[in-house]
């Protein structure tokens, strides 16, 4: 049997349909920000999975991405306020390096990305878990904020991203009901900006008194 080694800070999953607001939520939180999307593999892995009957990646599907680096990276964080992440480019699916991410002495950021629902029991398990929250809204909303984002930022060629469009905004209620399923609170941004603040507060009420 392993202990649980302290940890300074915990980590809020911000997870949801893409184009549903993660991103921007996550930086008007006033809370530091780990970018999950930038744990994505390679786009010459050959782990890659496809979507079934195209010849196209399943950028949407988990295992297009690298849970366990992920996962490593939010505990480092949690027990000593900095880590490597990878910046990775969309465009190039490629990792192009590594930075440091710093939180200093936050007691709680949140980690967003379409796959953090994936990562909530491991989380709670270690120990690291502050809450998680899935980020809601209309499937047309959600649909129109992602094209224009993806189109303005040249993340894929056009084609591929109406027809990766068109498939989420079919499957948004069903990826909505599997993200809940993994333990994320579904919730639309007024009640996300209340659970934050109510886990900003545990946290004070729990803190040892420093002095």
């Amino acid at each position: 049997m392993t202990s649980q080694q302290p940890m300074a800070a915990r980590v809020l999953l911000l997870c949801g349909p893409s184009g549903s607001g993660k991103s921007s939520f996550a930086a008007r939180s006033g809370l530091p920000v780990l970018c999950l999307d930038d744990f994505y593999k390679e786009g010459d892995d050959p782990t890659l999975p496809q979507v079934p009957g195209t010849s196209d990646i399943d950028w949407d599907s988990p295992a297009s991405w690298d849970a366990a680096t992920a996962v490593a990276a939010i505990t480092e964080l949690c027990r000593t306020g900095r880590t490597r992440v990878p910046v990775y480019d969309i465009a190039r699916s490629a990792r192009l390096g590594e930075e440091i991410l710093e939180i200093d002495s936050a007691p709680l950021f949140i980690a967003e990305g379409i796959f953090a629902a994936d990562i909530v029991a491991h989380c709670r398990a270690l120990g690291v878990l502050a809450d998680a929250l899935c980020l809601r809204g209309r499937p047309t909303t959600t649909f129109r904020r992602r094209l224009l984002r993806d189109l303005r930022e040249g993340r894929k060629s056009t084609t591929f991203l109406v027809r990766r469009g068109w498939r989420l905004m079919r499957a948004e209620r069903s990826i909505v009901a599997r993200q809940a399923a993994l333990g994320a609170h579904p919730c639309n941004k007024a009640e996300a900006l209340g659970r934050v603040a109510a886990a900003i507060d545990r946290h004070q009420q729990t803190a040892p008194a420093q002095g």
